[in-house]
């Protein structure tokens, strides 16, 4: 039996189990404009020539230093966009009850999130940020304006949430917490501090219940503060289990910031960071997630398996997001590493190809295609 089936077995003999399951995610929200950028234009609309890569598109750059240029961007879709809310809508799709608290409007959501809004429990009181997404054959680029997110902070969080007592009610009733998106908003150590020292500590222990951390590329953070918030991560292990997940570029970062060597690309490679980061923090999981495979360690062992990667994908904004819902909604069911990891690889694969966010359903469906 491979993985593939081993996988799809564990998760049709526990699907029905999510629907029990409560998560609470935060705090970042973002409207995301996806664009192509255009190299060549032959006639309106899309008639043109896109850039074939994320070079081709820096040499254009650079050949305007000291001059000038123009470069359009053109528009594919608006979308809900930041960690959570991606993470969030992918995790309603499969089937757990959501509540989001965060940066989706002030008074009002805004209307990019308006679908999310009417199936989660929304707690809502900060603009969101804006990305404008340049996807290109190759990666993409994220540009930000994100200063809103400066008003995410544990007095404003408490405060929304009703006091610290609403904080600890609504952390109580939760079998998840994700805290994503450490990178763009600046308070984020603060958030996490606040929740060791002086949310968590009142609340009885829930069995099962799982911390979930996504840094979101910390490239534009100093190596000292990127070290000081990953050991403030391991402080959650006291009140439940910590999975900390990592795309490709993310665990290198991280792995370097904690002193280590250079690792490959491999199998072996993505094992072997898998498994340093989680003993130097001490962490139940982490999760490494190329575009191409997955690895994870815990305190078990570790675990890889390929991914079903597509050359030419419909979307990739929000692909890492809708890996870190699979594999935690598997986690939260009690699947299997492996297992987790399969969900994790084919509901991002899934949303690759359709830019829509998987149900179980369609999970099963994609497990029993792949070949």
């Amino acid at each position: 039996m491979d993985f593939k089936t081993r996988t799809l077995q564990e998760l049709r003999d526990r699907r029905g189990a999510l629907v029990q399951k409560n998560a609470l995610l935060g705090f970042d929200g973002f409207v995301d404009t996806i664009v192509t950028p255009v190299a060549l234009r032959a006639g309106q609309g899309d008639n043109f020539t896109p850039f074939a890569s994320i070079a081709e598109f820096g040499h254009r750059i650079l050949g305007a230093a000291g001059k000038s240029t123009n470069i359009e961007f053109y528009p594919r879709m608006d979308k809900l966009g930041g960690n959570g809310p991606i993470m969030g809508n992918a995790l309603l799709a499969q089937g757990a009850r959501v509540t989001y608290v965060g940066a989706l409007g002030r008074g009002l959501v805004h209307p990019v999130f308006a679908d999310f809004a009417s199936r989660a429990h929304v707690v809502s009181f900060v603009e969101p940020a804006q990305t404008t997404a340049a996807e290109f054959p190759d990666g993409k680029l994220m540009l930000g304006m994100m200063r809103s997110l400066d008003e995410l902070t544990p007095a404003n969080i408490t405060a929304a949430l009703g006091g610290i007592d609403g904080y600890r009610a609504a952390i109580d009733a939760m079998d998840f917490v994700a805290l994503v998106n450490w990178t763009m908003i600046p308070n984020m150590t603060a958030i996490f501090t606040d929740l060791v020292e002086r949310v968590l500590p009142s609340l009885p222990v829930r069995p099962g219940r799982t911390f979930f951390f996504d840094l979101a590329d910390p490239e534009k953070r100093s190596a000292a503060d990127l070290v000081y918030a990953l050991d403030t991560i391991g402080k959650f292990e006291q009140f439940g289990r910590v999975t900390l997940g990592l795309n490709l570029k993310e665990a290198q970062q991280v792995y370097a910031a904690l002193g280590f060597a250079a690792a490959t690309e491999t199998e072996s490679g993505l094992r072997e960071m898998a498994e340093k980061i989680r003993i130097r923090l001490d962490l139940t999981t982490v999760v490494v997630h190329p575009k191409e495979s997955a690895a994870c360690a815990t305190r078990d062992g570790t675990w890889w398996i390929p991914g079903p990667y597509v050359a030419q994908p419909l979307i990739t904004t929000g692909a890492g997001d809708h890996f870190n819902a699979g594999f935690s909604a598997a986690q939260l069911i009690g699947c299997s590493p492996e297992a987790c990891l399969g969900a994790g690889v084919c509901t991002s694969g899934h949303y690759v190809r359709t830019a829509q966010s998987p149900s179980l359903t369609d999970l099963e469906t994609f497990l029993a295609n792949w070949r």
